[in-house]
């Protein structure tokens, strides 16, 4: 699993206070992504929650991205 920088406070705060729909791309496979908005965070984590309104906690070193923006894969070269 290749793991990234982790995503920084002021990226996470600017998608909380916008309340933007992000995308967090956890490996290849685009049905493994998770869809939904920032909630909260800490030094390892982020709480992001779904629009079935289920909250999912994951590591703050995922590919995070908006959802209105086209997936960009950090684990293909094409």
């Amino acid at each position: 699993m290749a793991l990234h920088k982790p995503v920084s406070d002021e990226v996470l705060d600017q998608y909380r206070l916008n309340n933007t729909k992000i995308r967090v791309v956890r490996d290849a496979d685009p049905a493994n992504d998770v869809v939904g908005r920032v909630v909260a965070w800490d030094e390892q984590h982020v709480l992001i929650r779904k629009q079935n309104r289920n909250v999912r906690k994951l590591l703050r070193t995922y590919h995070f991205e908006p959802a209105s923006e086209e997936r960009t894969s950090p684990f293909t070269n094409a």
